[in-house]
């Protein structure tokens, strides 16, 4: 029951929070032509994810996003990534044999179609800068290699809202990077982000 416990809760910490912010005055007059081209703060979305996991595997993530709700059916805006990781590997004798510290900045843009109000399809794609130290224990004395490069993903997936009362709202969405080259911070298989839309 402790395993099953602290799977659900390292999936979850991955990609805790996504809140988002949209809010539509319906009790409002029809908008006219002209007055439907301007700018409606109410349509700002705005919000993002945050990661934490500890251990052998160590992740902190804070990725926000603020984006633009265009009409029922779309959504689009920007993001950025930021991320420091660290993994360790150990022996039988559980020494530790070599370990990699990571750090992650970039971002891009995201769009969403919203096929259902409940339903929508996600498509990000970023570019990621990783400055990477790499340290092998097993040599006397250790040694250290860093590394410095850029990459590509093409994340694409769908999510699912379900209203909880009010304008807010529990989410769920899982995302796969399309493009899997073989440096990206994503190989680990789908990405699951679990959170909640606020709406005011």
């Amino acid at each position: 029951m402790k395993r099953l416990l602290l799977c659900f809760l390292l999936v979850t910490t991955v990609q805790l929070v996504q809140a988002q912010y949209y809010k539509t005055d319906t009790t409002a007059a029809p908008a006219t032509p002209a007055a439907s081209k301007k700018f409606d703060a109410s349509r700002l979305i705005i919000g993002g994810s945050l990661g934490l996991s500890f251990g052998d595997y160590t992740n902190l993530n804070i990725s926000p996003l603020i984006g633009y709700r265009i009409s029922q059916l779309f959504a689009a805006g920007i993001n950025i990534n930021a991320q420091y990781g660290s993994e360790r590997f150990r022996d039988y004798n559980n020494y530790t044999t070599q370990r990699n510290q990571y750090t992650i900045f970039g971002g891009g843009i995201w769009g969403r179609v919203y096929p259902l109000d409940f339903l929508f399809i996600h498509v990000q794609p970023e570019y990621n800068f990783v400055s990477m130290k790499s340290t092998d224990y097993t040599n006397d004395p250790k040694v250290t290699v860093t590394d410095h490069y850029g990459v590509p993903s093409l994340l694409m997936g769908a999510g699912y809202s379900q209203p909880v009362g009010g304008r807010a709202a529990f989410s769920i969405m899982a995302l796969y990077d399309v493009l899997q080259d073989t440096r990206s911070p994503y190989q680990n298989g789908l990405i699951l982000r679990i959170g909640a839309s606020l709406g005011i």
